[in-house]
């Protein structure tokens, strides 16, 4: 296995079973520092049950990882603390204004009162949301909750962010400027792990994986891997792999 400094995340053989059923088959991967690592695969496929286990939330049942330089197995806790969440889902609370959410989850991932109140002010000023500190997030657009949420997800500089589907339902101009985010956070040493079903997204990677049913079927940069099936487009490629499940939804 890699050493962990090499890498933020290493995984060797990583399955998850329940009962008969092996939701993910011995997947082994490792994901550089600062690098944008597209995850992809169709319903089913096993993603989301393989970021669980990255998360430290679900335990694995065979294989070895370490994440952020931590065991998946025995330090599940620090994995926590050092990693930042999306969900595809809006994952903001709707009752609390923009100042309050963020105040709520820079102390849930540890931060200090003092720490809590200059980030809280530069990144209102970052977004652009002086005269919506105190509106309730629920009142914002789409696009401002997820870039609110994201810039919240790693406002305690976590060695890894984790994007389920980030821009799901956003507009082309919002997911262009969120891209823009990721980029930033990527080239200040955060890795960025990102599912998306935006095809062209998938460009945007630095290397991209595709899961069929449970396993890891392919990983190389876009580049490469449209050069090897020799197919003009990622949407193209992922469609070529996908066909082949035998999963049904």
């Amino acid at each position: 296995m890699l050493k962990p400094a090499e890498h933020t995340i290493t995984a060797k053989n990583l399955t998850k079973t329940f009962g008969d059923f092996t939701a993910v088959d011995a997947i082994t991967f490792e994901v550089k520092k600062g690098e944008i690592f597209g995850f992809l695969g169709a319903n089913g496929a096993g993603k989301t049950t393989a970021i669980k286990m990255l998360c430290g939330l679900s335990s694995p049942s065979s294989g070895e990882a370490n994440i952020a330089g931590f065991d998946i197995y025995k330090q599940p806790e620090d994995i926590k603390k050092n990693i930042g969440y999306m969900s595809q889902h809006f994952s903001l609370y709707g009752d609390l204004t923009v100042e309050e959410n963020i105040r709520f989850y820079a102390g849930i991932y540890g931060l200090k009162s003092t720490e809590i109140k200059e980030r809280s002010v530069a990144l209102i000023k970052e977004l652009g949301l002086e005269n919506y500190a105190k509106r309730f997030v629920a009142e914002l657009p789409l696009g401002w909750k997820q870039k609110l949420a994201f810039s919240i997800a790693i406002i305690h500089n976590p060695k890894i962010v984790f994007l389920d589907e980030p821009t799901s339902g956003v507009d082309p101009i919002t997911r262009r400027q969120f891209w823009g985010m990721i980029y930033s956070a990527a080239a200040k040493g955060i890795t960025v792990f990102v599912t998306t079903h935006y095809l062209d997204e998938a460009e945007y990677c630095d290397r991209v994986s595709i899961m069929v049913d449970g396993e890891m079927r392919d990983l190389d940069t876009p580049t490469a891997l449209r050069t090897k099936y020799n197919l003009p487009t990622m949407n193209d490629v992922f469609l070529h792999m996908a066909v082949r499940s035998k999963r049904s939804e």
